[in-house]
């Protein structure tokens, strides 16, 4: 399938012994035992999400719902910009 490339940001961290790979401009992650391991399996799950999605017809939808925007083209998708990540303070009641 033909297609334009975007960068999206993906998140690594730890959960117990797997390394997650997240993304939220497509609110979709994997895992695996490494970190290659979480990546390569993140790239192939959303290349079948992305896929899956353009077949159903929905491409533009869920793409809108994530906060990307069209090009008047209407051939390029922007993913959303994210412009500092920081750490916030949260109560965690006990």
């Amino acid at each position: 399938m033909a297609g334009v490339e975007a960068k999206i940001p993906v998140l690594f961290f730890k959960e117990g012994n797997k390394v997650i790979a997240y993304s939220p401009a497509l609110d979709l992650s994997s895992c695996g035992d490494t970190e290659e391991q979480a990546h390569k399996r993140f790239a192939e799950a959303v290349a079948i999400f992305l896929n899956e999605i353009a077949a159903m017809g929905t491409l533009s939808e869920v793409l809108e719902e994530c906060g990307w925007c069209e090009a008047p083209d209407k051939h390029k998708w922007s993913p959303p910009v994210y412009k500092i990540c920081r750490n916030e303070p949260v109560r965690i009641p006990v």
